[in-house]
């Protein structure tokens, strides 16, 4: 089974493309770090289409950080896709080892990539024909319109990467929401797409709706969901993200 057939089965199964960011915010990697993360994982489990652990927040705890990584990804049901946000992007024998990394030794299911240093970067994550890349089209930071909003042409920069899309059905685009404009989306192909800046960052959902679009989507919530002074638990807040993009789709 693909990246994309895994995703579109889960968004079938949990009627949701909540997308729940595991953005672990801890000083140590102790046990009950590692603890709370499978709390959110399992609390929120029931509403996520996929899961979406950050490298960084994991790497900045050391070794024991990526072991307490591997270990709580294992946590994670094996229908449920799971993205490792890590970015990379680097000439072709280093990109080599880091899809080995994240999928010989992480074992997930897709990644994200910075595609800025040309297809051939692509390339050693492609050969893992059943994983799925996501290329960074337009992000959700206002630096987005330092380079991927800035026009070489007649194009926009990050539509020479959607352009990236058409080599394979594994690659799809990372396109935020707080920069997900009318215009931004009628210019981007019909891809899968994961859609940060949902809740904290302030993304709007209405932009999303009315697209027509049919591949997967993945709107992604971090913040929203880990770290509210709300009352409320976890499951609670993915319930309301979940019903609340739902209805946005719909």
């Amino acid at each position: 089974m693909t990246f994309r057939e895994k995703l579109e089965q889960r968004i079938a199964t949990t009627q949701s493309n909540l997308c729940v960011g595991l953005d672990i915010r801890a000083e140590d990697a102790s046990e009950d770090t590692k603890q709370q993360i499978i709390r959110v994982i399992e609390e929120t489990l029931p509403y996520a289409a996929a899961f979406k652990p950050n490298s960084a927040y994991f790497e900045a705890l050391g070794w024991r950080g990526m072991r307490m990584l591997s270990e709580v990804l294992k946590v994670i049901p094996a229908d449920v896709p799971i993205v490792l946000d890590v970015k990379r992007g680097d000439i072709g024998e280093t990109q080599g080892y880091y899809a080995k990394a994240a999928f010989d030794e992480l074992g997930v299911d897709s990644v994200t990539l910075n595609p800025y240093m040309g297809r051939d970067t692509l390339e050693p994550f492609l050969k893992y024909a059943d994983k799925g890349l996501y290329l960074l089209g337009v992000t959700s930071n206002p630096g987005a319109a330092d380079i991927e909003l800035q026009k070489t042409g007649d194009r926009y920069v990050y539509e020479i990467v959607a352009e990236m899309t058409k080599s394979s059905p594994q690659v799809g685009l990372v396109i935020g929401l707080t920069n997900a404009a009318e215009e931004v989306l009628s210019r981007t192909p019909d891809v899968p797409l994961l859609i940060p800046g949902l809740g904290a960052q302030g993304g709007d959902l209405a932009s999303l709706k009315g697209s027509g679009r049919r591949a997967p989507l993945l709107i992604n919530v971090s913040r929203g969901i880990l770290y509210q002074n709300d009352g409320k638990t976890y499951a609670e807040r993915a319930l309301h993200w979940q019903q609340s993009i739902q209805q946005a789709l719909g």
